[in-house]
């Protein structure tokens, strides 16, 4: 069993301070393109499809040229610091968006003859949760090892920081990528923000950086965004390399998967291929700045959420290839507006039933917000809604 296996979870609260939008990670967002925030988030509604928050009303897309308001933060003033109000994380009515049962039909083997195609969303440092949900799937066994045979597992990115153990989801991730592939399938993973932020780190510590909102380092925002300590105290250089290595942009079977829900992933290449080769670079070349700007980009959240997000997944799809877009970063509650108070009041937690289908059906998000007493996703692609 991996280390930490057996910690029992952490208490998670279902509050806005879990999940944030900082302003290093923002755009600002030109009059055409803004919209009034919404002056409160409603309670939950019992029931499958509660009423619409009447107070929060898409955005019109933005004119040619301008920013994708989705990319950016909206109202006319930045939050201090790394702390966002709740006027940061608007949400989308929920009637026009839909979740997914995850009952998938037996999906017919690759061309490669490789089997089924599944991925994970945002793992946050929540080893337990994982085993148990792909054991669930009949992805590991009962002692946490690989029992797939040829199936096909992609992680979405963001292992660490909120959770308790950031270091035993990645060796397990390592450890299951290496029993895969024994077994003719494999087990691979995309880069989210929380790695390249858990990298600035172990890196760059706190040499200052130049963040757009002020001066930053990349110590600060990894404990703003709940970086966990003992995570720093067991990281060592195979995990670095890991991290350091991962795509983060893939197609298979017609799926565009990446971490991040944003465009920002076309600023770096026309290609697949140039996209990772880019950011491996900038990596590699280990300049604070240039990885701080990698980082800020990434974290952008929200693109493909308003009025506007289904064109912006048909840009990233029309330059990338796949008919849909997977996704993880941003979490579910927040896209249906299930989220608790700043003070924890709703402690019944957000519901998430499976992943959330929206963008017109082109775009599909898998962060069931784990750290906030949501669901770790795990479902075998393609989805049938």
């Amino acid at each position: 069993m991996t280390q930490g296996a057996g910690q029992e979870p952490v208490v998670r609260t279902a509050t806005l301070r879990d999940f944030r939008v900082p302003p290093y990670a923002q755009t600002a967002v030109p009059p055409q393109a803004q919209v009034a925030p919404p002056s409160s988030v409603p309670p939950r509604t019992p029931g499958p499809n509660p009423p619409a928050p009447g107070a929060s009303v898409p955005p019109a897309p933005a004119p040619p040229g301008l920013p994708h308001p989705g990319n950016a933060a909206v109202g006319d003033e930045q939050p201090e610091g790394y702390t966002p109000t709740e006027r940061d994380l608007p949400v989308i009515r929920r009637g026009d968006t839909v979740q997914v049962q995850t009952v998938p039909e037996p999906a017919p083997a690759s061309e490669d003859g490789l089997g089924p195609l599944f991925v994970v969303g945002d793992v946050h440092g929540y080893l337990s949760e994982l085993l148990a949900a792909l054991g669930e799937q009949g992805l590991i066994d009962a002692d946490g090892n690989w029992a797939a045979g040829n199936a096909r597992l992609w992680f979405l990115g963001d292992f660490t920081d909120r959770g308790p153990d950031g270091i035993g989801v990645i060796d397990l991730v390592m450890r299951l990528s290496a029993e895969a592939a024994a077994a003719g399938g494999y087990c691979k993973a995309l880069m989210g923000n929380h790695e390249l932020l858990l990298l600035g780190a172990k890196r760059f510590a706190d040499t200052p950086v130049n963040s757009g909102a002020g001066t930053a380092t990349f110590q600060a925002a990894w404990l703003l965004n709940g970086g966990q300590k003992t995570d720093m105290e067991r990281l060592q250089d195979v995990h670095l390399q890991w991290m350091s290595r991962l795509d983060a942009v893939v197609e298979e079977d017609g799926h565009l998967l990446m971490h991040s829900d944003t465009t920002a992933y076309l600023d770096y290449g026309s290609t697949i291929e140039d996209v990772n080769d880019t950011i491996t670079a900038i990596l590699t070349r280990n300049d604070a700045d240039e990885c701080w700007d990698l980082f800020r980009k990434l974290t952008k959240r929200f693109a493909f959420r308003d009025e506007g997000g289904a064109n912006a997944v048909r840009e990233l799809m029309a330059t990338y290839g796949g008919q849909r877009v997977v996704h993880g970063h941003s979490p579910i509650p927040y896209l249906l507006g299930e989220v608790g108070t700043e003070e924890g009041e709703d402690s019944s937690g957000p519901v998430v039933n499976g992943p959330h289908v929206y963008a017109d059906g082109l775009a599909i998000a898998m962060d069931g917000g784990v750290t906030m007493a949501g669901k770790l996703l795990v479902v075998q692609l393609p989805l049938h809604d």
